[in-house]
């Protein structure tokens, strides 16, 4: 099936101004295009899209994106080489994950801490019966 960027836009609930940047730098040199110049983006290339925005919204730059995708199309002996992007990526990820465990925690102590405070303080407010 092929979708027309508004349709791909739509699909990966992204805008097709996004699309069109993601081309512009780069990460999506594998889309068709008709006889009008409008992309056609396949099956495949949704595919593609879910991969960009996942490593994206982790925190990858496009720059590396890109240079990954480049490998991707030259072939399998750049394999090892995508393996070893997607572990250091990876280890970022979980790193990132332990810092937002860790701040997580800190705020949860302070809700916990204000909580009990703001008991108090409405209990002290209360009449006494």
């Amino acid at each position: 099936m092929e979708y027309t960027i508004k349709q791909a836009a739509e699909k990966m609930n992204l805008t097709p101004y996004t699309l069109r940047y993601y081309d512009k730098e780069g990460l999506l040199p594998f889309v068709e295009r008709d006889s009008a110049g409008n992309r056609l983006f396949s099956d495949n290339d949704i595919e593609w899209l879910g991969l960009i925005c996942c490593l994206k919204n982790t925190g990858m730059p496009i720059k590396q994106i890109r240079c990954f995708i480049q490998d991707a199309l030259e072939g399998d002996h750049t394999i090892e080489n995508r393996v070893e992007m997607l572990i250091e990526h990876r280890n970022s990820v979980l790193k990132q994950i332990e810092d937002l465990n860790r701040n997580l925690e800190k705020i949860n102590n302070k809700i916990n801490y204000y909580s009990s405070h703001l008991e108090k303080y409405r209990k002290e407010l209360k009449p006494n019966i």
